[in-house]
């Protein structure tokens, strides 16, 4: 599918414009929370609590949430989480444009409170959203969206890291803020745009837990989607360095939040790089060893950024991790979504949120607590060789995933 006919549909552009606008604006206040805090406190700690504070509540809601998915409007739900973090954008806002000396006198717990909100709608809006677009597209051109999906994803976390560095150099953190509040209204609203989806026939006999351990148990019973979202769960949960970002640019590479902005980007810049490519090639002929060879890059290139000194080989390393993600990514979510009934696809998406957003936010604490206790560069290049160990692991122990072909 080419991108004139994806943009042809109405239906995919208004999500599409959902999902940019959602990304610009999500990695926009990662960007500026993580400088805002190690500002702030200095702390190693205190960068990987911002990863904790967001996955307790993640995690217990995701229990719940790919259940609702599967019984509720999938529509209705991603609108609802959308309007609620557009508020909780809006007091960020406000705090820093209005109320700095409330912000100084409780320090960081404001914005970790914030910070947990948010992980409660990000619990309801990930298998929401994830089943929604599945049913949107059909299993027969999931594939190819996918890739699209993935790439946006990567064009918007360029430009969102980018421009909240060079805005809170330039203007100050409240302005950043500002247009974090923006974008995540301008999500809500062609949110609204789409169409609803019908709801999957269910179970009426099932309660909420045995429904909940259905999609526990088909996720652990098929080796090949257990496989590969344990192996992205330990690799990210191991190997990202991206929580302590903030603490290479000031204390090893010397520089500021514009500085800041283009190592959180370049991440994205590798994966629009080879999402282009995977847009034309998509990575369906042996895609098992691909996903084990491109996560074993990922913590290679992880180990070259803990160990460079020069700001350029660290954006060339950085971005040759998000270019093996991309990979990752869609192998991943096209696994997820063709090997799982529809009727199953928000619980199954919930669990696989379980694991992806446990490595991604337990990571940032991994990552903050393991540089506290090792230091900065032996910790990051520990991660790195713990990703490299459960590549092996998983090759060896999973064989239909690494024989998989879709």
């Amino acid at each position: 599918m080419t991108l004139s006919e994806l943009l042809k549909n109405t239906n995919l552009r208004n999500f599409i414009t959902t999902r940019i606008s959602f990304a610009m604006c999500f990695n926009m206040l990662n960007t500026v929370i993580s400088w805002q805090v190690f500002e702030l406190t200095g702390s190693y700690w205190a960068l990987g609590f911002v990863g904790l504070v967001v996955i307790i509540p993640y995690v217990i809601t995701s229990l719940f949430s790919g259940y609702i998915a599967d019984t509720r409007d999938r529509k209705t739900i991603i609108i609802l989480c959308l309007f609620f973090y557009a508020i909780c954008n809006f007091v960020l806002f406000v705090m820093n444009a209005y109320y700095k000396d409330v912000l100084l006198d409780l320090g960081i717990r404001v914005i970790y409170f914030i910070l947990f909100i948010t992980g409660i709608i990000r619990g309801f809006q990930g298998p929401s959203q994830s089943a929604y677009v599945a049913q949107l597209t059909g299993s027969e051109k999931y594939a190819e969206v996918a890739t699209w999906l993935t790439l946006t994803w990567h064009i918007a976390s360029v430009g969102g890291p980018a421009i909240a560095g060079l805005i809170y150099s330039k203007y100050g953190v409240s302005a950043v803020y500002s247009v974090i509040f923006i974008l995540s209204v301008t999500a809500l609203i062609f949110a609204i745009l789409l169409p609803k989806t019908p709801i999957p026939i269910q179970n009426k006999q099932e309660s909420i837990f045995e429904s909940l351990s259905k999609g526990f148990g088909f996720v652990l019973k098929n080796q090949i989607i257990l496989g590969a979202i344990s192996l992205d769960m330990f690799a990210v949960l191991f190997g990202g360095a991206v929580a302590l970002i903030p603490a290479f640019t000031k204390e090893i590479l010397l520089s500021g939040p514009e500085m800041l902005g283009f190592l959180r980007a370049a991440p994205a810049v590798g994966g629009i790089l080879v999402g282009s490519y995977l847009t034309q090639h998509p990575p369906t002929h042996n895609a098992g060893r691909k996903l084990l060879w491109c996560v074993a890059g990922f913590g290679v290139c992880t180990i070259i950024f803990a160990l460079s000194n020069n700001y350029y080989l660290s954006l060339l390393a950085l971005a040759g991790t998000g270019g093996f993600d991309n990979v990752s990514m869609v192998i991943r979510g096209t696994i997820s979504q063709l090997y799982t009934p529809d009727d199953m696809r928000g619980r199954v998406s919930a669990v696989n949120g379980i694991f992806i957003g446990t490595s991604n936010e337990l990571g940032e604490f991994e990552s903050g607590s393991a540089a506290a206790l090792l230091g900065l560069v032996p910790s990051v290049v520990f991660g790195g060789i713990m990703t490299l160990v459960t590549v092996g692991i998983t090759a060896k122990y999973a064989p239909k995933l690494r024989d998989l072909s879709l």
